[in-house]
């Protein structure tokens, strides 16, 4: 068989050479909603010359609106923010396998799923912020927040939020149902109000004085770094932060990623898009552009992100992390997490 446009793209781009395909297009499902993502769909375009028609969601919507479309469905590529979704979205029958030697060696064994369903391409640390001025502790791990000395401190989102779904699997993953259920219930007893809002507003209720500490992913406070937050960029001198378990497991990384439709109509530009975004060109632009870690080894940070500091993140594999959502789920709802 001839070589196909993906084996072609990982060359081109990989060894930084030119590559002009024939005119192709690629169908992609996206729930990221950045604008700062325009560069990588133009850049995939100039190197191969295939057009990428897009479909923008919810990713919710985007899972039911494939679902629904079927073996008709003209989705290439599901794109979209956190492992419980890319997971859902592998359970539903809508994604099929990848063997890509590119993506293997590029992207960490952790990052991917089992199956080849998925794979990651940016990742976001949950991180503990707090007010330097009003916590003289901080809690140093995940488990800390439920320490009864930071009753009425903490601000964090609701469980219905796709971040914090993921962070109380991996807590399961790590030290099993019990502990994860009194970690849970300790956090809704130290919430500082009810959970409401994005991660940035957790941040905000920091310089707000509604709470004392905060969960939240890294790149909404590197954002701020970077340009003006409304609420947050004139007050940063107001939040400190450390990143959890330094000492045990590693920081919690959310993971951005992707795969190729399971009726994919153009299967090779599919697989030749997440080859792209393993390449060294993207994953600089994750971090420049959207504040985010690259997945691939050496890759050099945007100064907002290295603003943040070094750190030891968990590896551990985040396709048996997402086998544990559906337990954390029925843990948000027995200690009544809103």
């Amino acid at each position: 068989m001839t070589r196909t446009v993906s084996a072609l793209l990982a060359t081109s781009i990989l060894a930084g050479s030119a590559f002009t395909a024939t005119a192709q297009e690629l169908n992609l499902y996206s729930s990221r909603h950045y604008e700062t993502d325009e560069r990588l769909y133009s850049d995939f375009t100039d190197a191969t010359g295939i057009v990428i028609n897009r479909i923008e969601g919810n990713a919710d919507e985007l899972i039911a609106r494939m679902a629904a479309e079927g073996m008709n469905s003209p989705a290439d590529v599901f794109l979209t923010v956190d492992t419980s979704r890319l997971q859902r979205a592998a359970d539903a029958g809508l994604l099929q396998a990848v063997d890509s030697d590119v993506l293997e060696a590029r992207v960490p064994a952790n990052l991917q799923d089992d199956d080849n369903l998925w794979f990651g391409f940016s990742q976001r640390s949950r991180i503990i912020f707090y007010n330097p001025e009003t916590v003289e502790n901080p809690p140093m791990t995940y488990l800390d927040l439920a320490d009864p000395a930071y009753e009425g401190m903490v601000c964090i989102r609701s469980s219905t939020n796709t971040y914090n779904q993921t962070l109380l699997a991996a807590i399961i993953t790590h030290e099993g149902e019990e502990v994860a259920t009194e970690w849970a219930t300790g956090m809704v007893h130290n919430f500082a109000r009810s959970p409401q809002g994005g991660d940035t507003d957790q941040l905000r209720g920091i310089v707000s004085g509604e709470c004392d500490i905060a969960v939240s992913n890294s790149y909404y406070f590197a954002r701020a770094v970077r340009r003006d937050v409304d609420g947050l960029s004139d007050h940063l001198d107001m939040v400190a932060w450390t990143f959890p378990d330094q000492a045990g497991n590693g920081a919690h990384m959310n993971l951005s990623g992707g795969g190729v439709a399971a009726h994919a109509p153009n299967r090779d530009a599919a697989v030749a898009f997440l080859e792209y975004l393993a390449s060294d060109q993207a994953q600089v632009y994750f971090s420049a552009g959207n504040d985010e870690f690259p997945v691939v080894e050496g890759v050099p940070l945007a100064p907002s992100v290295a603003h943040l500091g070094e750190f030891i993140a968990d590896d551990v594999a985040l396709s048996e992390v997402a086998g544990n959502i559906p337990a954390a789920q029925a843990i948000f709802n027995q200690v009544g997490w809103p």
